[in-house]
């Protein structure tokens, strides 16, 4: 109870669906700006009552697409946010925003709203990469929204895709050189994929897309890694770079396996209630949501009581994503599980012996983490790995 808590805010609506999405995101023809307003900071204040006044360690608006939301309505919610939980000193506030030139124009207005770190979701620096992701801007948007931020704000994120069809390695170390050159703090990188439901899903399907062969992707992975450390960006996540200091401190909230509040259409939280923890879900459709809200004071539909099997799972899956690992003593504290009752002893070893798994110390403290190589098969290491 004594760490601080992460807030992340919902806003659920976009100008246009991009066809590999497959977030919580929904094209409105009139945003209803006043109705969701009131509705988040209701639900908000509904939590803070349940919680009590814990400390708040960051803020994070994401979607959908947070710039699309009034200035105001942002300065409001970061006011009752103050309010109603103990922010630290230091509270990091991010606003995740596309630099479509409507959007770029209103950073400033989120500045003084109180946001102090933007995530922008530049995507690709190439205009038939953009226009092939269903993006609403053109690379010259891009390149002037970067540098927009970079004159407002001290803490800049962007966002890139990569492994997209018919791309080099030629161009793609070109184009995030041109990107690390004008903002190297931190980037989040991810790599296409054919999710179901989506547009570039039913495309896939009918031969009329192919992504990459798995070697380039791999390929460009590691190139990624080089290009950054060049840049002065460590990898100390798996998707994610930055200098040191400039990490995401909402993000390792999660990956910490810390509590963190969720409002929104959609949003799902990790809570201790009665000194339980819970996994919370709000319901996913806009509308519905912000009904539930103004008629109860919140749109939660789960609050499932996790076991410590669960708890356990949630954080290998979680913390073995960073560089730094996991901590075996704060692994029990927050699972009631050790480690070594929740790992695959026989893979675990063999997974030391190929290079993918390391013991760390330091000093006291002792835990586990995944290697550079290991982070590469994170996905089949965990299926093998937790119990």
């Amino acid at each position: 109870m004594s760490e601080p808590i992460a807030l992340y805010i919902h806003w659920p609506f976009c100008l246009a669906k991009c066809p590999y999405c497959d977030f919580n995101s929904h094209v409105r023809e009139t945003l209803p700006q006043a109705r969701f307003a009131a509705a988040l900071r209701r639900e908000l204040a509904h939590e803070a009552a349940r919680l009590g006044r814990r400390p708040l360690g960051s803020i994070f608006f994401g979607g959908g697409t947070p710039s699309l939301m009034d200035p105001q309505t942002v300065a409001d919610l970061i006011a009752d946010a103050r309010a109603l939980f103990d922010p630290l000193p230091d509270l990091e506030i991010t606003l995740e925003a596309n630099p479509t030139s409507v959007e770029a124009d209103k950073l400033a207005a989120f500045r003084q709203a109180g946001v102090n770190r933007v995530s922008l979701g530049i995507q690709a620096l190439e205009d038939d990469a953009l226009r092939l992701l269903g993006r609403q801007h053109s690379s010259t948007q891009a390149i002037s929204a970067l540098e927009t931020a970079r004159g407002i704000f001290e803490r800049i994120s962007f966002d890139l895709i990569y492994a997209r069809p018919h791309q080099t390695m030629a161009a793609w170390q070109a184009e995030l050189n041109r990107a690390l050159d004008l903002v190297a703090d931190h980037l989040s990188l991810y790599q296409l994929t054919i999710e179901p439901g989506t547009r570039f899903e039913r495309l896939h399907r009918q031969g009329l897309i192919a992504l990459p062969e798995p070697d380039l992707g791999a390929a460009l992975y590691d190139a990624t890694g080089d290009i950054a450390a060049r840049h002065g960006l460590i990898g100390y996540e798996v998707s994610n770079y930055a200098r040191p200091g400039a990490e995401s401190r909402h993000n390792l909230t999660y990956w910490r396996y810390g509590e963190y509040v969720g409002i929104g259409p959609g949003a799902h939280g990790r809570v201790r209630r009665e000194g339980l923890l819970h996994a919370t879900r709000r319901h996913r459709a806009p509308e519905p949501w912000a009904e539930r809200v103004e008629r109860f004071g919140t749109g939660e539909t789960e609050a499932t009581v996790l076991t410590s099997e669960e708890r356990a799972r949630e954080a290998l899956l979680m913390g073995l994503r960073l560089r730094e690992g996991i901590d075996a003593d704060r692994f029990r504290d927050m699972t009631d599980r050790t480690l070594s009752e929740s790992l695959d002893a026989d893979t675990v070893e063999a997974a030391i012996e190929a290079g993918y798994l390391v013991h760390w110390t330091h000093g006291n403290r002792a835990g586990i983490a995944a290697t550079d190589e290991g982070r590469l098969r994170l996905d089949a290491l965990l299926g093998a790995l937790v119990l």
